[in-house]
């Protein structure tokens, strides 16, 4: 609706909104999240319920302003059969900020809230670090081989945090959502790591590994998602200045197979092997079908129109 504005201007008011509703709901976000200090198995899961409709709500209200200032082209194939009151497994590749604002778009009411890994020190961020404690996002902190040989004690610390905060979830509907890559790709990184793949980094996949050995019964499927920026990856200020006109995202139910449910990724080698052999050739499939989409918007004739397959 506002998108025939200058760019500068749209980008001003969309962050306008983006504050606007993010005040709105982070105060009963923070009021109530104050009452999880109280040692209450009752209040908790009320909480536990209660949080999470806050913020899918103040998902629909960012929304509200991406409708009235963005021009942009969905085209979302695979998001049917889904259940808000099941468990899932949510694994993507990861370009951009924007993918999070992009997942939440497709599953905000369709599944349970998502809920990433996320590095521990965005706990700190203003507002959104206390929110996300709140709703119970796992915070992992990763340590290098050179601190773990003068800190031997921490090894293990995030398997710990994962494992206590996934028996957790195990009680209520719960979707983990994780980027296998473990950070945004760009070409330098992609060079750095020589990975094997043309459009991925290397999938790291201790965190799901960990998540399936606590809660692996519970997950009803794991839900594969492949995100393509057709004109090219968006900077998170780019998507607010509307400058975003396509975005393909091809969604997957897998099975998981039975007998990654509960084995011992740290102390069983055979089992690793295994596991990272499953999800290598995940990313295999995903890097094949991201040539493909992007194939099919390159061979577009009518290349102002918005691609879609």
């Amino acid at each position: 609706m506002l998108n025939f504005l200058p760019k500068p201007l749209i980008g001003i008011l969309s962050f306008l909104g983006l504050i606007l509703n993010t005040l709105i709901w982070m105060v009963p976000i923070h009021f109530f999240a104050l009452f999880k200090l109280i040692p209450s198995k009752t209040l908790r899961h009320k909480l536990d319920v209660m949080l999470p409709s806050f913020a899918e709500h103040w998902i629909s209200g960012n929304q509200i302003w991406m409708k009235l200032t963005q021009k942009t082209h969905w085209d979302v194939e695979g998001d049917q059969e889904l259940n808000r009151k099941g468990w899932y497994l949510v694994n993507s590749n990861h370009k951009s900020w924007v993918d999070i604002l992009v997942m939440q778009k497709i599953f905000n009411r369709r599944i349970p809230l998502l809920k990433f890994f996320a590095k521990e020190v965005l706990k700190y961020l203003p507002f959104f670090g206390t929110a996300w404690w709140s709703l119970d996002y796992p915070f992992m902190k990763r340590y290098s081989k050179e601190y773990l040989k003068k800190h031997p004690e921490k090894k293990g610390k995030d398997i710990e945090t994962t494992k206590r905060l996934c028996k957790k979830y195990s009680l209520t509907p719960t979707s983990v959502g994780n980027f296998l890559e473990g950070t945004r790709f760009t070409q330098a990184k992609h060079d750095k790591q020589q990975s094997p793949f043309k459009h991925l980094l290397k999938p790291k996949a201790g965190g799901i590994a960990f998540a399936l050995n606590v809660m692996g019964e519970k997950f009803q499927s794991m839900l594969d998602v492949t995100i393509v920026y057709p004109d090219g990856t968006p900077s998170f200020w780019d998507f607010m200045c509307g400058k975003m006109r396509n975005v393909t995202v091809r969604i997957r139910q897998l099975q998981i197979p039975e007998r990654f449910l509960h084995g011992d990724y740290q102390n069983d080698p055979a089992f690793r092997e295994d596991f990272q052999q499953w999800v290598n050739d995940l990313w295999q499939d995903k890097d094949e079908l991201i040539e493909r989409l992007l194939n099919q918007c390159s061979r577009s004739i009518q290349p102002k129109v918005a691609c879609a397959s």
